[in-house]
């Protein structure tokens, strides 16, 4: 076996000390349905956000104000490491940004924190025909109705959720709506059945006003997700728009 890893991969023993070996499936992604709808691939969850938001970042020229893209993982197993929600690196980001911009009071990072807008994007599940017993079709999201936004998330109700307060959410949509952006509210499941959870909780512990949204998914965490095309330009589309148009003090004024 050694040395079938050390012909065709070039592994050598001593490589399984530090390495991280991870089995997934090896075909590419491809188009699914009769009229190539649909995308299935192996990690949607939460690439099919990522990637999107990241086209979104490198759109943006001249934001009225300072617009930043926030990149992290370990989600699924509690956001942990150096590299994970829980980490300081967004308190360490912005410190520097104050810095440089001679801002040095002790409360910079908390004050920059508390007047920050946020969307927390990541994938929420799509109405399934073959388990509609586990879904509100009243509440839940479609394929093709555009960006799927959750007020709050958790399970057992809300429990371990983050909630959006309601300004919000209608500032946020209102941008949406002002570009032309489809968008759905929904839910992810019905309770006791249905639920999960987003890192949105962490940002809003931080102080910032923070929405869930996402694109909805098939078959979320199997070894192929499906996701709608349309539905991941939507949120390309909608994330660029609020990096250009949202800002605190314009949410403030609509608030009041």
């Amino acid at each position: 076996l050694l040395k079938l890893l050390k012909d065709e991969y070039g592994i050598e023993e001593d490589d399984f000390v530090s390495a991280e070996i991870e089995a997934v499936p090896a075909g590419r992604a491809r188009d699914a349905g009769l009229d190539r709808s649909m995308i299935l691939a192996y990690g949607h969850d939460d690439r099919c956000c990522a990637y999107p938001s990241a086209i979104a970042m490198m759109d943006v020229e001249n934001p009225d104000t300072t617009a930043c893209g926030l990149f992290v993982d370990k989600e699924e197993i509690g956001s942990v490491g150096n590299t994970g929600i829980n980490s300081t690196v967004l308190e360490r980001f912005i410190l520097e940004l104050c810095e440089k911009s001679g801002e040095l009071s002790p409360y910079c990072v908390e004050k920059c924190l508390y007047n920050s807008l946020a969307l927390s994007s990541d994938v929420t599940a799509a109405f399934d025909p073959l388990y509609s017993d586990v879904m509100d079709k009243t509440n839940c999201a479609f394929f093709g109705e555009g960006i799927s936004i959750n007020k709050y998330t958790g399970a057992r109700g809300k429990s371990h959720a983050s909630d959006s307060n309601a300004e919000y959410l209608w500032y946020v949509t209102r941008l949406f709506e002002e570009g032309n952006v489809p968008f759905k509210i929904s839910e992810l499941g019905k309770i006791d059945l249905g639920g999960g959870g987003t890192i949105a909780f962490e940002l809003a512990a931080r102080g910032m006003e923070v929405l869930d949204c996402g694109v909805p998914l098939l078959s979320m965490h199997s070894p192929y997700e499906t996701a709608f095309c349309k539905d991941i330009e939507a949120l390309k589309d909608g994330i660029k728009i609020f990096f250009n148009k949202a800002e605190n003090d314009r949410f403030k004024q609509r608030k009041l």
